[in-house]
């Protein structure tokens, strides 16, 4: 009867909010850096094409937009290990050239079609997102093409070995 605990406290919102937030360890990484420039860019062209008269290119970057905070939360929260089957540098590969290539049409449309100010702040911010996205796929496309030219090179040694050892048999 003497002991009477007292309530635990609920738990911090504050914890809550940082543990969605990506680690300072990821966003300083060139990857984060760039995940969080396309976030970044890809939401300032949606609210810019949403107050213009060139609204009917909303979908674009509104879809980049959680397309990219969706990966920049997998890769930040390392949620992408958890599905192995996906091979998730071909997706973000894929991802920043449609996006790049998108942006790129859409920005050229707003600048040569609309005369309002915001549809050209949206065609200024979609040629910078198209810059970024660009540069993104460049980077995804560099790393994947190490991976497999060092999976081909592990695959060649043991063929390599028998095409030694069978140019001895026939001696």
């Amino acid at each position: 009867m003497g002991d009477i605990e007292a309530p635990s406290s609920p738990p911090s919102h504050t914890a809550t909010l940082l543990s969605v937030l990506p680690s300072k360890e990821f966003a300083s990484s060139r990857k984060g850096m760039l995940l969080i420039a396309e976030v970044v860019l890809s939401f300032i062209s949606f609210v810019c094409f949403a107050a213009s008269t060139a609204a009917g290119f909303v979908t674009i970057p509104l879809v980049e937009f959680l397309a990219a905070l969706f990966l920049l939360f997998a890769y930040s929260t390392k949620f992408y290990e958890r599905f192995q089957s996906f091979f998730w540098p071909l997706m973000d590969f894929m991802r920043c050239v449609t996006a790049s290539i998108t942006f790129f049409i859409i920005s050229i449309i707003a600048v040569s079609k609309y005369v309002d100010e915001p549809s050209k702040a949206a065609a200024v911010f979609g040629f910078i997102a198209t810059i970024v996205f660009a540069l993104d796929f460049y980077l995804i496309f560099n790393e994947l093409a190490d991976f497999l030219k060092q999976r081909d090179d592990t695959q060649d040694e043991p063929s390599r070995q028998q095409d030694d050892s069978s140019d001895s048999d026939s001696d």
